[in-house]
């Protein structure tokens, strides 16, 4: 609780259980006291989003990491939306992304929650395992190993 005044009226301003927030006033004028509690509700919205954890993080970068040393990638950024996380791969950072690595769990029961889709839009891969997925790049990294 953080009191402080104004006036003849004292206030505080209460955090319940569960984030609600409340204001605690107090009146002393004409002679009476009264205590009125006035609760507010929670502006920030519990909203949840999708991201990726540290393994899945790690399998990413490793593969961005071995292309950005043979020059094919420069840039990228993540996206971690409410409904998906977005793992985006660019050329350079002026353009459309070359390839986009999309987490979504709602899609883990049917085709699996990873997939990588190219810049048209075209799924070159989904399924349920990770390091399964982003083996669509091997062939990409062989070519720029050996180039």
């Amino acid at each position: 609780m953080s009191p402080y005044r104004h006036g003849r009226t004292s206030f505080a301003t209460v955090h319940c259980h569960g984030g609600t927030r409340a204001i605690l006033t107090q009146s002393l004028a004409n002679g009476g006291a009264s205590a009125d509690l006035l609760a507010f509700p929670n502006t920030q919205q519990q909203t949840s989003v999708v991201s990726f954890d540290r393994r899945e993080l790690s399998e990413i970068l490793k593969v961005y990491g071995r292309m950005v040393a043979s020059g094919e990638w420069r840039d990228y950024a993540i996206d971690m939306l409410k409904d998906r996380a977005v793992f985006s791969i660019f050329r350079r950072s002026s353009e459309m992304p070359l390839y986009r690595i999309v987490k979504d769990p709602k899609l883990s029961r049917r085709q699996g929650a990873y997939q990588v889709v190219a810049a048209g839009g075209q799924v070159l891969k989904r399924g349920h395992d990770l390091t399964a997925v982003l083996r669509v790049f091997d062939r990409q990294i062989r070519l720029a190993d050996n180039g």
